[in-house]
């Protein structure tokens, strides 16, 4: 915020928790007029004295789902357009999940008590947030339109994400291509999308292209388009995917594996800004923001003459690199929040134990966020319940064990290593029982096959797909119910 821009002014309710004065400074410092309040009669009191007719509300540490429920109720009954940012503790995963579930643009964690942080939240309600006057307007640079839904679309809650989501939204509104990197899984294209709705042309179309899906002459029409006639089964003209992305975003996934002869055409066009459909004469002039993604290393394939050096400065105006989940470990229960939210059974949010949490975040996630979403379906089909508990998360080579230990009676198949089998005996000989029981002696079964076929617990823990503090973790519960784990300890 701007020494010149107008504080935000915010109304702050907890009933059990007032603020100190070196708390008043730090919001002030965030740009925040505050007033507390201390109970929903003087929160609607509040609302209606209000200066601005879009104040954001602010609920405390003290709050509880009922709570939750009361103020947005509350909020709804003013008709009024008013932002809810929730502090809470990071404990309190199934108020966080409601809370975006129901409505608040952010979500902040209680020892994430910054400046910094509540700049963001604030960044995050600006799309209700009160327009600048006409005199000021004048010299005030617009908002991106849809800025708000972009941000809330996505979960950029660790610090490393949240300062590439600022980033994202500043070369946002230049019209530049952007190169976004990172490995497989990772989320390059919610960054894209991010890319495209905070920017002048959100209300534009996203159009998005795998280059690694089709072959070449495939992805040569898709992108450039035909015309009538322009070769044999060519009944009618194509508009390609430049064209129907005009006045958006055309993202290109996997631009690495674009071939060499197309390289040289995107190329052409990116610089004239126009194209020529096959089979056609007539330029088509383009308004076309390219963003691509790529899990390679560009400047290798440049050097093995696998990608051109032109285009590769063509497309990374501005490079963007999606970190790998494991390096932004406060995404990972967010994400976790978010997906459970999406999949509520029987109006019965789910929640997650202390313990399943602790092992989500010592997990390395290979497969990024990708991988957390699998392991996360798939403890919502093992789960009996809405509790999602250890026993539930089921990684790799376990979730293997535990699918042939569900069908005890299954052949193996015929491309079943001859170092798998053993393992997959001793996990068959498990009798049908309850599930619980079942997912616990899978995990026993394959974490003591892992060992006795390992020189060391990093390399038990690596054929297992997890991290070796998780397989400690795991062997620490197991000890007591299995005596032979205790020669590896």
């Amino acid at each position: 915020m701007s020494a010149s821009s107008s504080p935000t002014q915010a109304l702050w309710l907890d009933p059990f928790r007032p603020l100190t004065a070196a708390d008043r400074a730090l919001l002030a410092a965030a740009g925040m007029d505050v007033l507390t309040v201390s109970t929903l009669d003087e929160l609607q009191a509040a609302i209606a004295a209000a200066s601005s007719q879009t104040a954001t509300v602010v609920l405390g540490l003290g709050a509880d789902i009922e709570l939750l429920q009361d103020t947005l109720a509350l909020i709804h009954t003013t008709g009024r357009t008013l932002p809810l940012v929730c502090r809470l503790e990071r404990r309190q995963l199934e108020l966080a999940v409601l809370a975006l579930h129901s409505g608040a643009c952010h979500v902040l964690a209680a020892d994430d008590w910054s400046a910094a942080a509540w700049r963001l939240a604030l960044d995050r309600c600006t799309p209700v947030a009160a327009k600048p006057n006409t005199e000021q307007a004048a010299h005030a640079r617009p908002l991106a339109p849809n800025i708000g839904a972009a941000v809330r679309s996505v979960v950029y809650v660790d610090p490393v994400s949240r300062n590439l989501l600022a980033l994202a939204q500043r070369v946002a509104q230049a019209p530049v291509a952007v190169l976004v990197e990172g490995p497989t899984g990772s989320g390059k294209e919610v960054l894209a999308r991010v890319l495209h709705e905070s920017s002048s042309a959100a209300n534009g179309p996203f159009i998005g292209l795998n280059c690694a899906a089709l072959p070449e002459h495939m992805i040569e029409d898709m992108l450039f388009g035909h015309e009538k006639g322009a070769f044999t089964g060519a009944v009618k003209e194509h508009r390609g995917l430049f064209e129907q992305a005009q006045g958006g975003t055309l993202f290109l996934d996997e631009i690495g594996e674009l071939p060499l002869a197309l390289q040289a055409k995107l190329l052409r066009v990116l610089q004239e800004r126009s194209l020529v459909r096959l089979g056609g004469e007539r330029a088509i002039a383009l308004d076309v923001r390219v963003v691509a993604a790529t899990n390679k290393n560009l400047r290798e394939q440049i050097a093995q003459r696998a990608f051109r050096e032109d285009l590769y400065f063509r497309l990374s105006t501005f490079k963007l690199r999606v970190p790998p989940l494991a390096e932004r470990t406060g995404d990972i229960l967010p994400l976790v929040a978010r997906l459970l939210a999406r999949h509520v059974r029987s109006n019965q949010p789910w929640n997650l134990s202390a313990d399943a949490q602790r092992v989500l975040l010592s997990y390395n996630w290979p497969g990024n966020v990708r991988e957390l979403e699998n392991i996360m379906q798939r403890a919502m089909v093992l789960c009996p319940d809405t509790h999602i508990d250890t026993p539930h998360l089921m990684f790799d080579d376990a979730s293997t064990s535990f699918l042939l230990a569900m069908a005890p009676e299954a052949s193996m198949d015929a491309a079943t290593t001859a170092e798998q089998a053993p393992a997959i005996a001793q996990v068959q000989t498990l009798a049908p029982g309850p599930l619980h029981a079942t997912v616990k002696h899978s995990e026993h079964h394959a974490i003591r096959a892992a060992l006795d076929a390992s020189r060391s617990r990093e390399e038990a823990a690596q054929k297992l797909g997890i991290s070796p503090r998780t397989l400690r973790y795991k062997l620490a519960r197991l000890r007591d119910t299995a005596p032979g784990l205790s020669a590896h300890s």
